[in-house]
């Protein structure tokens, strides 16, 4: 394919467009004309309808913009635009819609003609700028984050003048030191005037689909009109090879006879003559056997040639970061480049809890409230913000910012209703001490188990084995970094010759089964036998399957054990584990009771579903023997270093290389759309999962599904029915006697299958985010790409949270999601299943957090025997002083929110400074109630240090009162509110 390419493009250089394939037949042509000298753009493979909402495209409809506005204006005679088949399909802007702006030092800016411009280009207007396409304008502060730019930029004003320009981190929102002379802000979308504006958002607005809100940004681009252009027309196109396929596979759902011909008729590349593709695995020996030849290597640095043992011949050395691999007669071209990994979002540090009017909250001291706002309330003559909390009886607490690190949002386990408590009653205090108690039990069990594991001589297991990178190259793909890391740690842990018990936690089919293979792999190895358990049949059958396929190869017996294994079976299992003929056992609980031979290393997944006890008895299998856990929940982060000490963790973050993100839609329930989505997915041989949630109505649903399309073979499941029968089916389904699995949302954990990459989920409305991302995982866990949809009755019936919570799912659908979505929300909610026992009635009384906050204080008390609980305290500041963080300087309640949280967990003076310059950087300069704020914050963390509860003014008198109740009088230079601060500072 390449050699066909670069053979044609040699001799005719007059060609403008190559539409090929996808994207990767678009990548090697790309390195074949730049090798030659051409300067190459290529289109992004945009698999998008007509009619769809483009913000679930947002990242490849901007590469697309970018890649085709860098074409429209290069001046090269030689350039080139390469596409796939699928993105020449509609109308795309013409040059005329790509115009920028250019922002300098100095200039004066007229904001409202430049915040119309903006609109005009298809800019969204946020509190924070994260992703490209945005802005916000706060006072004398411009965040913009152009499309195609590498970093998002600040503009400092000094009123209408470029006081500065700086580049800043989207993850911190920090900007750097160093300044820009000027900038170029190009057209997010389409570089529309009013008029053009006007023209447009009236087509979407009459265009007949569910988007769920229409506007340029959504829909724009089915909207051209005359300021579109048919690039296949325009320039001097010719396609890569025969693509009839493809095209039949694309028009099925389109009705656009014209374009299908007029891509059908364009002329293929013809066969090359003279040059060949080539594979190299030993370049070594390769290069020797055509040393006659006149032989190019690229290497884009001598680092990389260093690499390799190149034999003593003559070549030429070409220092590009192309890869092209060619061969003729008389010429060889080798690269010795690899291909780069794509690069993966970050998740913002600034993570915003967003707590609303009427969700419920806890107050260590008070318990489970109603969240009722920030409050900003003049008391003896001075101003101060607080939260204000609803109880029973309309009773209101009143909470000062300062002391926001008190309260935290209430998640209960299962996420079931809250209960009000009654301020005043003591209930909340005996119920906090009575799970103290119990938490003390757990925790002390917990650093038992620990400490007798610590002092216990382990098996000592090599992984020096020469087998081992066979091993890893029979995965078929590259580990990722976070892989490498993980199986390093394991190695290190298994030949200390003390007991690993190290957690391994990363989103679904993000390879934990792959690390465990290789821990696996090199016990037994070295002699020890392995097992392995998991909480379901069809887990376990899924792991045997995968696990024995890569074992048995090297001569290595894998066996399981599970409620289907007949008592013939087992018995004879059994035996041959005992003898130790058997190197590995999968398995259920029916593990429990075997007696191995040599039991060296055992492996618990979907850690989480298994209690205290359960995992207690697995240890006792044997008491040296090396454990490492998996889960796909993320553990709290303040919990991890609480357990650090006692329990090693690894994360795996990142997703392989070769998996799809997952494509999700909101649609409104629709036959025709029920259908399409159904067949598309039959189509490419793949099957689908429906998800309803009520096994009332199930039956009737499957009874419509099969209205629409009668021949489907729909699999029924859900709760009612009998475990066995479950797995029995699902294994059924596994093996293609199903093409769509109906079930209510038992679906949502455990389940592998590559082979399903389509998901429906009735109204979608009715579950959480955390859920929906859970359930959106079990899709596109192959190399295809997955497809999820959100189905609603009624868009217009939605609650604003509803809508937003299925928004923010349709916009953020890359891999690795969930960190950004409802993060908080979903490591609160793993985070309870590390202790095991669910104790639920103690969590559903007090809230994950407190639960959480309680068990670390235990841990760390019972760890540091002599040191005094870093319990938090309270204390009061009531000084006579304006002191809050002003709506003018900081305009959103939720940024407030999260700054006051931020600094109530300050530890140090340093700490709040910080947080100062940060926010000067990220809002302008700070008014003195915000300065004075700041200062309130460095008192407080003082007075702790000195067991401080009061500190209080009246006039020019200041009292500081100790825990003790011992008392201290000062007097302030005057009572204005600068020396009153300067006062109670000095004396700190």
């Amino acid at each position: 394919m390449q050699a066909k390419a670069f053979e044609y493009l040699k001799s005719n250089p007059d060609i403008d467009l190559i539409i090929v394939n996808d994207s990767k037949e678009a990548t090697a042509i790309y390195e074949a004309s730049s090798y030659l000298g051409y300067e190459s753009f290529t289109l992004v493979d945009l698999r998008a309808n007509i009619g769809d909402d483009l913000r679930v495209y947002k990242e490849e409809l901007f590469e697309l913009l970018s890649s085709l506005s860098n074409f429209y204006h290069s001046k090269n005679p030689k350039k080139l635009l390469i596409s796939p088949v699928r993105s020449m399909i509609y109308s795309l802007p013409k040059k005329e819609l790509f115009s920028s702006t250019k922002i300098e030092f100095g200039m004066s800016l007229d904001l409202s003609s430049l915040k119309s411009r903006l609109h005009n280009w298809g800019y969204s207007f946020v509190d924070i700028v994260e992703e490209e396409g945005e802005v916000s304008f706060r006072g004398d502060i411009i965040d913009v984050y152009p499309r195609g730019a590498k970093n998002p930029i600040r503009v400092s004003l000094f009123d209408d003048e470029v006081e500065s320009i700086r580049v800043f981190e989207r993850q911190t929102q920090k900007s750097s030191k160093d300044e820009l002379d000027e900038f170029m802000i190009n057209a997010a979308y389409f570089s529309f005037d009013d008029e053009e504006y006007e023209r447009v958002s009236e087509c979407v607005e009459s265009l007949e689909c569910d988007s769920f809100i229409k506007d340029i940004s959504s829909l724009g681009l089915w909207c051209l009109g005359e300021s579109g252009v048919d690039l296949v027309e325009d320039l001097n196109s010719i396609k890569l090879c025969d693509y009839e396929d493809e095209i039949n596979e694309i028009f099925s759902f389109l009705e656009f006879e014209d374009k299908k011909e007029q891509l059908l008729k364009l002329k293929c590349l013809p066969k090359q003559q003279i040059y060949k593709d080539i594979e190299v695995a030993d370049i070594g020996s390769f290069l020797e056997f055509h040393k006659e030849k006149k032989i190019k290597i690229i290497a884009n640095s001598d680092a990389i040639l260093k690499q390799y043992e190149l034999p003593d011949i003559e070549f030429e050395v070409i220092h590009k970061p192309y890869i092209l691999n060619v061969m003729s007669e008389k010429e060889l071209i080798i690269s010795l480049n690899k291909e780069q990994k794509k690069s993966r979002k970050k998740r913002s540090k600034i993570i915003l809890d967003d707590l609303k009017v009427g969700d419920y909250v806890v107050h260590e001291s008070y318990g489970v409230g109603i969240f009722e706002g920030l409050k900003n309330t003049s008391v003896l003559g001075s101003v101060r913000d607080f939260v204000e909390i609803s109880y029973q009886n309309d009773d209101k607490v009143l909470v000062p910012v300062e002391n926001l690190s008190l309260i935290d949002r209430y998640i209960s386990d299962g996420g079931s209703l809250a209960i009000v408590d009654r301020l005043g009653k003591g209930s909340f205090t005996k119920l906090k001490a009575k799970v103290k108690a119990k938490l003390f039990e757990i925790a002390k069990d917990i650093i038992e188990i620990a400490a007798q594991r610590e002092l216990t001589n382990a098996p000592v297991i090599r992984s020096d084995f020469e087998e081992l990178d066979l091993f890893c190259d029979d995965a078929g793909f590259a580990y990722t970094d976070d892989q490498d890391k993980s199986i390093s740690e394991i190695f290190v842990d298994l030949k200390s010759g003390k007991v690993m018990d190290r957690l391994l936690s990363g989103d679904v089919g993000f390879g934990k089964t792959e690390v465990a293979m290789n821990a696996m792999f090199v016990a037994i190895k070295s002699g020890y036998q392995s097992a392995m358990i998991a909480p379901t049949t069809l887990l376990v059958s899924q792991h045997f399957k995968g696990i024995k396929e890569r074992l048995s190869k090297y001569g290595l017996r894998v066996v399981k054990l599970d409620r289907f294994t007949s008592a013939k079976e087992k018995s004879s299992i059994l035996r041959e584990i005992k003898s130790g003929e058997v190197d590995l056992c999968i398995g259920t609980h029916a593990i429990l009771g075997v007696e191995f031979n040599n039991l060296g290393l055992l492996i618990i997944d979907e850690e989480h579903k298994f209690g205290v006890k359960q995992k207690e008895k697995l240890k006792n299998l044997r008491a040296d023997m090396h454990i490492l856990s998996m889960s796909a929940t993320p553990i709290p982060r303040s919990l991890n270093m609480a357990l650090s000490s006692i329990k090693q963790y690894s994360q795996l973050l990142t997703p392989p290389s070769q998996r799809e993100d997952v494509r999700t839609f909101v649609k409104v329930y629709d036959e025709k759309l029920l259908k399409e989505v159904i067949l598309r997915e039959i189509r490419r041989s793949g099957q689908i999962f429906y998800v309803h949630n009520r096994i009332a109505s199930i039956e009737q649903k499957r009874k419509e599904i099969l209205e629409i399309l009668p021949n489907l073979k729909i699999l029924v499941l859900h709760s009612k029915i009998a475990p066995a029968t479950t797995e029995k089916e699902v294994m059924a389904f596994e093996n293609g006697e199903y093409d769509l699995l109906l079930s209510t949302s038992i679906v949502e954990s455990g389940i592998h299958m590559p082979n399903v990459n389509t998901m429906l989920i009735d109204q979608s409305d009715n579950f959480g985010m955390a859920d929906l991302h859970q359930l959106r995982g079990r899709v596109g866990r192959g190399s295809r790409q997955g497809y999820c949809y959100f189905l609603v009755k009624d868009k217009e019936l939605l609650s604003e949270d509803a809508q937003k919570r299925l928004l923010a799912l349709e916009s953020n659908s890359f891999l690795g999601a969930g960190a950004v979505l409802a993060y908080h929300d979903l490591e609160i909610r793993g985070g309870g299943n590390l202790v095991g026992e669910a104790q639920s009635g103690h969590i559903k009384g007090i809230g994950y957090t407190l639960y959480l906050k309680m068990l670390e204080d235990a841990i760390n008390l019972l760890l540091n025997q002599n040191q005094e609980s870093q319990k938090s305290k309270e204390i009061e500041i009531k000084l006579a002083i304006s002191a809050y963080l002003n709506s003018e300087v900081v305009g959103e309640d939720r940024i407030r929110l999260e700054l006051y949280r931020r600094l109530s967990k300050c530890e140090s003076a340093k700490d709040v400074y910080e947080i100062e310059e940060e926010m000067e950087d990220r809002f302008g300069k700070l008014d003195t109630p915000t300065k004075q704020f700041l200062e309130i914050i460095v008192i407080k963390i003082l007075a702790l240090q000195k067991d401080i509860s009061l500190i209080s003014s009246y006039s020019d008198s200041i009292t500081i009162t100790f825990n003790d109740e011992r008392k201290e009088y000062l007097k302030a230079r005057s009572k204005d509110d600068d020396d009153i601060l300067v006062s109670v500072l000095e004396y700190l």
